[in-house]
């Protein structure tokens, strides 16, 4: 074999060992599926970025206000589903129930979104 060879079959195996890496999170190491979450509050932003839409949420906690995190599908999944860019913006005003995180941080999986009447 030559060294040629050799460098490119090693450089082929480096690039698979580190393709674990670049793979999408386990939701079973993330969120908790076996408890649900309510929110209800405003919406301070939203991000269509893959692998998933997150929005921003303003939710009173007593006298508190704390911002949550929540993941919801893909872009082209929520799109196949009919949302659109626009459909959640800043200042409406939501609830949510879903799968909050393991580690206690305000961040949750959103499975079901509701836009609240006005």
């Amino acid at each position: 074999m030559t060294s040629r060879r050799a460098m490119g079959i090693a450089a082929v195996a480096s690039l698979l060992m580190a393709a674990p890496g670049f793979g999408h999170h386990s939701f079973d190491a993330q969120y908790d599926k076996n408890q649900t979450i309510m929110l209800s509050g405003t919406v301070t932003k939203v991000t269509w970025t893959n692998p998933h839409v997150l929005v921003f949420l303003d939710v009173k906690d007593g006298d508190a206000t704390v911002n949550w995190e929540l993941e919801l599908a893909s872009p082209n999944g929520l799109m196949s589903q009919g949302w659109k860019v626009d459909s959640l913006k800043p200042g409406s005003h939501i609830s949510i129930s879903g799968y909050p995180a393991r580690d206690g941080s305000h961040l949750a999986n959103a499975r079901k979104v509701v836009l609240a009447a006005r």
